[in-house]
């Protein structure tokens, strides 16, 4: 019964940004701040060596099919859609919305 009453919140620990790439091609990875110096850093050396193997673009993975990135919605053409009404904001609020 108390673990169906306890709230499960996301972990959050800091993260840094790391570049694996050059500052023409970024390839970033974020790297939690939790672990020691060295071992950050021996990780950051890891992941530069084997930067060839990770897929930072779609170009970088040829033959995987579009089937896996499309995302179609199911809409029953016998049905109408429904346009919803206008929400209101207020000034400040919608001026940050069109920030």
């Amino acid at each position: 019964m108390e673990q169906e009453e306890r709230e499960i919140k996301p972990h959050q620990e800091e993260k840094k940004v790391v570049n694996l790439g050059t500052n023409k091609e970024k390839k970033k990875v974020k790297i939690g701040t939790c672990v020691s110096t060295n071992i950050r850093e021996e990780l950051v050396a890891l992941l530069r060596d084997y930067q060839d193997i990770f897929a930072w673009s779609y170009q970088d993975m040829p033959g995987l099919s579009s089937e896996i990135v499309q995302h179609r919605l199911p809409l029953n053409p016998e049905c109408w859609s429904v346009k919803q009404k206008l929400r209101r904001m207020k000034p400040e609020m919608s001026l940050k919305i069109k920030e």
